[in-house]
């Protein structure tokens, strides 16, 4: 089961992670000032993640794979790890789908 992680850094912002069931990095936010907000953006993957219209495919001119998940405003939410493949990255956006909208929310400040 996937798990969000939420983190605060040296410099007093917060970010989260969504892990997959091996805590490894699917998807992750930008920075955010305050708590709340990182919070917030944990609520919008939820309620955007299994909207197919809501994913971005992307490649990076290293030749790997990535999605970005919007908000119904077009605000990037989350961005996924790097892939070696776009099979893989369609694994992980697969992923994101169906567990992010019950996904447990561990704090690490």
């Amino acid at each position: 089961m996937a798990t969000f992680e939420l983190k605060k850094n040296d410099m007093g912002q917060f970010h989260f992670n969504l892990l997959d069931e091996n805590d490894k990095t699917i998807l992750r936010s930008e920075q955010y000032t305050s708590k709340a907000s990182a919070q917030n953006g944990i609520e919008s993957v939820r309620n955007n993640c299994d909207q197919d219209n809501r994913y971005e495919l992307k490649d990076s001119v290293s030749g790997k794979f990535y999605f970005n998940l919007k908000a119904a405003n077009g605000q990037v939410i989350g961005t996924s790890s790097m892939y070696a493949s776009a099979e893989v990255r369609a694994e992980a956006l697969a992923e994101v789908k169906t567990q992010a909208k019950h996904a447990g929310v561990i704090e690490d400040l």
